[in-house]
């Protein structure tokens, strides 16, 4: 259990290798040693083992890419391991993560790199399921550089995208500004809130939005309008491929005891209704119009439904939880399997909020070939 190759941050260890492939070559992994121990005495069947530590890596284009952006300013790291930032914790690695500098950095990137290398933006991790198989192309992942916030004239707040919601929400009541208390109540931060339309407890981002600031895939900037924005139920229309960076916001006079008060409410109300302390990535389906996703999987049977290291909350059954070492396969597989008795039961198809990225462990199936799997 040795060989550390530090360029890529990778261990090779020939006694995992062999219980994987059958054979005494060595194989790559992206792990610390120290995790990959831990895994390797945990016990967990062969199946679960290969798809929780990942026995591939992608081809490092951290050189060519370097080369094609000598002004970039921000952090590329290939083959970083998704697993370590996403809330499930489960999936495998980025081909290349990159995190931007600032909307300058980021503009840049898009407008240089090879028109054909697939890019894909994640926020923090709270509403998605990366596959086993990692994210070939690039993840951004805005940081530092969309952080601030600024308060307004107006009872106005500008938030970068990066800015966690909850933190939105404790900005506007210290600056007495109402309407953004229900942020309180949102796992994520304000990137994918604009992208989903992102609501708690009766309210919605586009009740409160002005305007966002966004990047294409062509590295131009655009000022969208609420409008241009087209807004709907966990819907955006602003093509998948732009990346918002800055979101401005309208609120009314408030005060700041009572805001903070409200949001007080709304905390207590999530750490007594969802398992918030569990690794999850929050509701995992769209309620249907005119119903519950969680009461459809109640009534279909599903509280505390298990597959493999995978379970349905028995707190909150739209909510699935990783408390014991799940692959992503495992909590996709939960899903579908979830998927398939509300519909028998209901009548009803149930549609992810939660994004599912990436590719499976070679030769295994996802979404709909999972679901097609569990009917034959």
């Amino acid at each position: 259990m040795r060989g550390v190759l530090r360029d890529l941050n990778l261990v090779v260890i020939p006694e995992v290798a062999q219980r994987l492939s059958g054979t005494q070559g060595q194989v790559q992994l992206p792990f610390t040693g120290s995790r990959l121990c831990a895994l390797a005495r945990s016990g967990r069947d062969d199946n679960t083992l290969q798809a929780r530590l990942i026995g591939m890596t992608f081809p490092d284009l951290l050189p060519a890419l370097t080369a094609a952006l000598p002004e970039l300013r921000g952090r590329l790291v290939a083959n970083a391991l998704l697993s370590d930032i996403t809330w499930f914790r489960a999936g495998g690695p980025a081909q290349i993560l990159f995190t931007p500098a600032d909307e300058a950095d980021l503009a840049y990137f898009l407008a240089h790199v090879p028109a054909d290398t697939p890019v894909f933006v994640i926020g923090l991790g709270s509403n998605l399921l990366v596959r086993d198989g990692g994210v070939a192309g690039v993840v951004i992942r805005l940081g530092r550089g969309f952080s601030k916030i600024e308060v307004e004239p107006g009872h106005r707040l500008r938030a970068g995208t990066a800015v966690p919601d909850v933190k939105v929400a404790r900005a506007a009541a210290d600056a007495g500004i109402a309407g953004l208390a229900f942020y309180r109540g949102i796992p994520g931060s304000i990137g994918g809130a604009l992208r989903m339309n992102a609501g708690a407890h009766g309210r919605e981002t586009k009740d409160v939005l002005v305007e966002a600031r966004a990047v294409d895939r062509q590295g131009n900037i655009h000022v969208l309008s609420l409008a241009d924005m087209q807004l709907t139920y966990r819907h955006c229309g602003v093509p998948a491929d732009w990346i918002f960076t800055e979101a401005l916001y309208q609120g009314n006079a408030g005060d700041p005891a009572q805001i903070l008060e409200q949001m007080a409410e709304v905390a207590q109300y999530r750490e007594a209704n969802q398992p918030i302390k569990e690794r999850t990535g929050g509701s995992t389906f769209k309620n249907p119009t005119g119903a519950s996703a969680w009461k459809l999987i109640d009534a279909a049977g599903c509280r505390g439904l298990r597959v493999g290291g995978a379970k349905v909350s028995e707190m909150h059954c739209n909510f699935l939880i990783n408390d014991r070492n799940a692959s992503a396969e495992d909590i996709e597989r939960l899903g579908e399997t979830v998927r398939a008795r509300v519909k028998a039961s209901s009548g009803v198809a149930l549609s992810w909020e939660i994004i599912r990225l990436g590719l499976p462990l070679e030769g295994r199936p996802t979404g709909d070939a999972l679901a097609e799997a569990l009917v034959q």
